[in-house]
């Protein structure tokens, strides 16, 4: 059939707002996916934008995140094949929860932080009820939906900041984003046709992780690509810091200590990669973890440390390199994607094997070199 891998794109991935999302470089990332694989590995999944791509090209995908929130998105859009949530599931979600005396972290931590009490009341009703929808694929799109909701909701999209309220009541900012004063209740509602509508079955048993990257290689086997998005060190915002309000509704802790003005959870979970002491030593266990794994696509950013130079040298040991860039025209957030610095895509491949002739082999047997 004429176009055949191109099948499944009248599938819309629902557009994020997350910073660092792939999803406006997915054309470009795409011209540099090798031919004939069968297995993509997206290991640092973040949005799932790209992982959704690899699906779209009928690729078996798995996809993994360190941040379970994350990890939602890619059960509820990759590895589900055709749970949607419908209009039975929608009662259950709203409905005042039987479990409701159990569930008030949200009223308890962060009203007047995010939300009116009204609404953190109402996030906690509709918490209790996510494990009483029938199926986990279901779960996981109510939590995806829920989340993306969240991120409308809050100014800027993120929880790195005290201002959502203040913002909530500005007549100059609720002009230009009502979305500031809409129930969450009625965000949740707009977005869901969009995720129902991107859940597709690509013929492959997609797979979505939640686990640190280092500690899953070991377990997977048979991956033809893998590609690696990880947090730019020096260059981008702590997602940790920026994203703790979703990672705390997803996982509902009620062990965490909530600290400074945003309440973010505290410990966070361990990366690896976002502080200069470790993220080298981190790359290196990556890379060998990786090793076989044929074909590598690693995006990163000018700004990034370590620098570009030395990012290749780690890479070199294991693959042949060739640097792709692209321009940030527009700021995106996070000063590795102001206008003008630089989006990189290194593409490697397997090293090359060098035949060396009879002569040679003598010449270096006789030391002539």
């Amino acid at each position: 059939m004429l176009f055949e891998e191109y099948k499944y794109f009248n599938f819309q991935f629902p557009e994020p707002q997350y910073l660092g999302a792939k999803h406006t470089h997915l054309s470009w990332i795409n011209q540099f996916i090798p031919p004939n694989i069968n297995t993509a590995l997206d290991a640092f999944a973040g949005s799932q934008s790209v992982g959704f791509l690899f699906k779209q090209l009928g690729l078996r995908t798995i996809t993994n995140d360190f941040l379970n929130f994350n990890n939602q998105i890619g059960k509820a859009l990759i590895e589900n094949k055709s749970q949607r949530l419908c209009t039975d599931d929608l009662t259950i979600l709203f409905q005042e929860s039987p479990q409701k005396k159990d569930y008030n972290l949200m009223e308890k931590v962060f009203t007047d932080v995010f939300f009116e009490k009204e609404e953190s009341v109402f996030l906690d009703n509709f918490r209790a009820n996510i494990p009483l929808l029938n199926n986990p694929h279901k779960q996981a799109l109510a939590f995806a939906v829920m989340n993306r909701s969240l991120t409308r909701k809050i100014t800027m999209g993120h929880f790195g900041h005290t201002q959502a309220l203040v913002y909530a009541s500005a007549p100059e900012r609720i002009k230009r984003n009502r979305s500031l004063i809409r129930p969450i209740k009625e965000l949740f509602l707009e977005l869901l046709p969009k995720y129902n509508d991107a859940i597709f079955d690509n013929g492959q048993d997609n797979q979505s992780y939640n686990k640190n990257i280092i500690e899953l290689l070991p377990e997977l086997s048979n991956i033809d690509l893998v590609y690696f998005d990880p947090p730019y060190c020096n260059s981008h915002a702590d997602y940790q810091g920026f994203y703790h309000l979703l990672e705390t509704y997803t996982e509902y802790w009620e062990n965490k200590k909530f600290i400074n003005g945003i309440k973010r959870y505290e410990p966070q979970r361990y990366s690896g990669f976002d502080k200069k002491s470790e993220v080298i030593a981190s790359f290196e266990k990556l890379f060998e973890a990786s090793t076989k794994i044929p074909y590598w696509l690693i995006s990163y950013n000018n700004r990034s440390y370590p620098d570009i130079q030395t990012f290749e040298k780690l890479i070199s040991i294991h693959r042949d390199v060739n640097i792709e860039h692209k321009i940030y025209q527009n700021d995106r957030g996070g000063k590795g994607s102001v206008a003008g610095s630089k989006e990189i895509l290194f593409i490697c491949t397997p090293k090359k094997k060098h035949a060396i002739t009879t002569t040679c082999k003598q010449d270096l047997a006789y030391g002539r070199f």
